[in-house]
């Protein structure tokens, strides 16, 4: 067997150079100066005391060609969760519902799916809820993304693997929903609630969610709070993945321009699916030099179509809204990003765009729209929605699409109340927090809230507004997404083989295959997650993978082993992600598996090891 890259420990540049004690553990290959994986945990995490000797910390500023955190990523706490996950409700809900919307579920009579298309699998549970047997929790659409695998071997032919590779892996998402919730919400620097499952719909139970979106605005950006979150992951992102994690999303991207931020969570077996993730964030305060308000951007490929997601914070104050449709096409002109397929915002399939948009109600006085609200008239407030009557006359607005304001205007609230402005200033209520869709070559519209384009489709389910949470003066809005694809555009890139179950040590044997159009590199690293991780860097540990080629003609097959010393003590289910250096993202996964790593089992291994090196001494 070829020399095996098994890596235990990176060491810290400053002991990189001083000779390691004969009977200590090996740092790193021989021949590799690769301390750490790139992406992989950095310097600033918090460890818990028992994972220090597989995680140990490397120096702040290390600026080595090998350092272990990329430049510009966001520093993130390993795993641990100080939320846990309500008890699912067992009242029926509509389809698509989120209780707690202020809106009527909107439903829409589905697009015909395409022929011979599956049928949706259903999602993993989460953690501390009932758990389903194996095979109802991971059927053979999601479970498996390469060919069947015996337990007892982790070879595939030469056939499952072509098979493999040619069909997608068999999850074939053409027809299928998928679904995305967005959430846009102006904190006002305030502090994370303490429950934000409601404003999640994790309460709802249906486990239908693929992806959430979460944009908010006036994140607090003091600098006392920045220098602490330049250091660590900011407290709304810590929130988020904490109560996101248990139920299986994992942070796929984030970024921030000083209050506004922007998530991306998915449920981590549609990783290998989400290609070419890049950001960018653009300033308009102070004539663009202050980032008090813009935009940033997320945009990805979901399942080979480009899809774009936009979170602006624009000009606040009635008199302005010309200068916020113009902020917004500075926004959408200035924000580039690299690639053949999408350059600009909305060179993308499909673009979501949402966040504070600060328009206001023109003309009515403050006793009428009060009056509306309190009637339950909102209709009668819509004409004079100044980004209603802006979609009717700016071009840069043409296309895109809004469901019905059917929930009151999301500002402006006391603080800790559900009453509007009683300050002196006594603001007018308006709907500022907005989220708005477009689609790229739109050949047909449906209804108001569904839209069609060439090979993909794009449908509102609800559209509302949170009023249980008065942490802010704004109330945050939310609205789920039904999008479907005429076809799966991409394959996996790789494919990963492993044991149903980690008993001893030599189980821990990893067959991983390239598909022969992957670019494959040198820092290419295998993870070994626990099930509920919250984004690729929350690994127990990793081996780094090897990239000569097969002796057997070429056909990418590789194998890894974990060492003994960085397997997880105990039981628990673990899963593999393959982690790719060129394109910075997790491009394949296997299904969880079984780690029983008792004690006891190390124990004698050592021991058996001691009397053999004994032995041998003797002999000698």
């Amino acid at each position: 067997m070829d020399a095996q890259r098994v890596f235990v420990a990176p060491p810290s540049p400053e002991l990189s150079s001083r000779p390691v004690p004969a009977t200590s553990p090996r740092l790193s290959p021989a021949g590799s100066r690769r301390s750490q994986p790139e992406g992989s945990s950095g310097s600033h995490i918090l460890l818990p005391l028992g994972q220090l000797s597989i995680r140990p910390l490397a120096p702040v500023g290390s600026s080595a060609p090998d350092r272990s955190q990329p430049e510009g990523s966001l520093r993130l706490h390993p795993l641990g969760s100080q939320f846990s996950p309500k008890d699912e409700s067992g009242r029926s809900q509509p389809e698509g519902s989120c209780p707690g919307l202020l809106s009527p579920i909107l439903q829409f009579s589905p697009l015909p799916p395409a022929p011979s298309s599956p049928n949706r699998s259903p999602a993993p549970s989460p953690r501390g809820s009932p758990q389903p047997t194996r095979s109802q929790a991971f059927p053979r659409s999601v479970r498996s993304q390469g060919p069947t695998v015996r337990s007892d071997s982790i070879q595939p032919s030469e056939v499952e693997v072509e098979k493999y590779f040619l069909n997608g892996a068999e999850l074939n998402k053409a027809g299928e929903d998928f679904r995305i919730y967005i959430i846009t919400w102006n904190v006002g620097c305030s502090v994370p609630p303490s429950d934000l499952t409601g404003l999640l719909c994790l309460n709802a139970g249906d486990g239908k969610t693929d992806m959430f979106v979460i944009g908010l605005q006036e994140v607090n950006s003091m600098i006392n709070k920045r220098l602490k979150d330049a250091l660590f992951s900011d407290q709304w992102s810590e929130v988020f993945m904490d109560v996101l994690s248990p139920f299986s999303y994992v942070l796929v991207s984030s970024v921030r321009m000083q209050g506004c931020l922007l998530l991306v969570f998915a449920k981590y077996f549609h990783l290998p699916y989400l290609r070419d993730v890049q950001t960018d964030c653009t300033r308009t305060g102070l004539g663009g030099y202050w980032g008090n308000k813009g935009g940033v951007s997320i945009r990805l490929s979901l399942f080979g179509h480009m899809v774009c997601f936009l979170n602006c914070h624009l000009p606040a104050h009635m008199e302005n809204s010309d200068q916020r449709v113009d902020n917004f096409e500075s926004i959408l002109h200035l924000q580039q990003f690299q690639g053949p397929l999408a350059n600009g915002v909305l060179d993308h399939d499909l673009v979501f765009w949402f966040g504070d948009l600060n328009f206001r109600i023109d003309d009515l006085d403050l006793y009428f729209v009060k009056s509306a609200i309190q009637g339950n008239k909102l209709s009668l407030l819509w004409e004079k929605d100044q980004l209603n009557m802006a979609k009717c006359c700016e071009p840069v607005l043409s296309g895109f699409m809004e469901g019905p304001l059917t929930f009151p205007p999301t500002y402006k609230y006391d603080v800790g109340t559900n009453t509007y402005d009683t300050s002196s200033k006594k603001r007018k209520p308006a709907w500022t927090d907005r989220i708005l869709w477009k689609m790229k070559n739109q050949i047909s519209q449906s209804d108001a809230s569904s839209s069609i384009s060439q090979g993909l489709s794009a449908s509102l389910l609800s559209y509302g507004s949170h009023m249980q949470y008065t942490e802010s003066d704004h109330k945050p809005v939310s609205a789920i997404f039904s999008v479907k694809f005429s076809a799966c555009l991409v394959a996996p890139l790789v494919h990963i083989w492993v044991r149903d179950e980690w008993i001893l040590p030599a189980d821990a044997r990893v067959t991983y295959q390239w598909s022969p159009i992957y670019m494959k590199s040198s820092w290419d690293w295998i993870g070994l997650y626990k099930v509920g991780f919250r984004h690729h860097k929350d690994y127990v540990s990793y081996v780094w993978v090897k990239t000569e080629d097969d002796a057997e003609g070429g056909r990418y097959q590789h194998q890894v082993m974990f060492s003994e010393e960085s397997l997880p003590r105990g039981t628990g289910e673990y899963l593999l992600g393959y982690y790719s250096n060129n394109m910075s993202t997790i491009i394949g996964v296997t299904e969880p598996f079984q780690v029983k790593m008792y004690l006891f089992l190390f124990k004698t291994t050592l021991l058996l090891n001691n009397l053999f090196h004994l032995n041998s001494v003797f002999v000698y």
